[in-house]
């Protein structure tokens, strides 16, 4: 399998069109130490002609020009993306379905939940004599078509911000927020971007995998809320933080999983600058921070 890091941060992309927090100083100056990164996003290939979206950003158009195996070739109207899995309704990992409108055909996967807001509405200028919408089930392999198989199953987390009530029940695990196992008959590996708490059920599934891509939103728990950018904690927004007693960096320490990498990365996490005391504590974690453009092969 060949995986492609289209987008690395959260939410807003690094740095954040509105944003002057400390690490977003550093991007807007130009300082070396840091790497512009657009919003979550991944592709994955069994074949290296034929592509699945895990997520689609609203960066997707972006990220398609920086990624020439992604580029159209042969007919007139082509696209190597064949397939898009959507982890949840969010609007970081639904709004780049709007940018594959042109008439193109592709197989839409996602939870009951989560298509019910990808179809309709705005999403309806999706053409669907082209583009096949399939339901995957919880704990159950779907096959894609491409020598691939997708596995959602439920983690903790919580519904879309423009889906919150004036009660907002955090960690609940539902099909609203999943994580996905993807394989090829041989290897296989997790992608997990949105996750409230690594609870027993999240470490028993994840310890001993060759490869996870986790939730790297915040690196502390109230660091919006100490910048004096929110007044939401990472656990209200719905991500575990990497740092403290229940952070990633601490839970997954003796999981035995071969290679971590952290993606949607907030651009507010100081592990974003290069020689920053955070992303030296996450590296001597075995942790790698992702970065477009970054491809890992299994």
């Amino acid at each position: 399998m060949r995986i492609l890091v289209l987008g690395s941060a959260a939410g807003g992309g690094f740095p954040q069109w509105n944003c002057l927090c400390p690490v977003c100083k550093l991007a807007w100056s130009g300082d070396k130490r840091v790497t512009p990164r657009s919003q979550s996003s991944l592709a994955v290939s069994a074949d290296g002609e034929r592509w699945l979206l895990l997520n689609a950003s609203p960066d997707l158009r972006q990220q398609i020009i920086a990624s020439p195996c992604l580029h159209p070739r042969g007919a007139k109207r082509q696209s190597p993306i064949r397939a898009v899995f959507v982890t949840n309704a969010d609007v970081d990992h639904l709004a780049g379905l709007l940018t594959l409108r042109e008439q193109q055909g592709f197989t839409l996967f996602g939870s009951r939940a989560t298509l019910a807001q990808a179809s309709g509405g705005i999403f309806g200028v999706l053409n669907t004599d082209l583009v096949d919408t399939r339901v995957a089930e919880l704990d159950a392999p779907a096959d894609t078509g491409l020598g691939l198989w997708v596995k959602p199953f439920a983690v903790p987390g919580k519904v879309p911000l423009y889906l919150e009530g004036a009660k907002v029940e955090i960690g609940t695990e539902t099909e609203a927020t999943v994580g996905l196992q993807i394989g090829d008959g041989a290897k296989s590996f997790f992608y997990v971007p949105g996750c409230a708490e690594i609870n027993q059920g999240v470490l028993k599934r994840l310890s001993g995998a060759e490869l996870l891509f986790f939730d790297g939103t915040t690196f502390t728990d109230g660091e919006m809320v100490d910048l004096g950018l929110s007044k939401k904690t990472a656990w209200r927004m719905g991500h575990v933080a990497m740092s403290g007693d229940k952070g990633s960096l601490n839970v997954f320490a003796p999981c035995g999983i071969c290679r971590k990498i952290y993606v949607h990365i907030n651009n507010t996490n100081p592990v974003l600058i290069e020689d920053s005391p955070q992303r030296s504590e996450a590296v001597r974690a075995g942790w790698d921070i992702a970065y477009d453009g970054m491809e890992v092969s299994l």
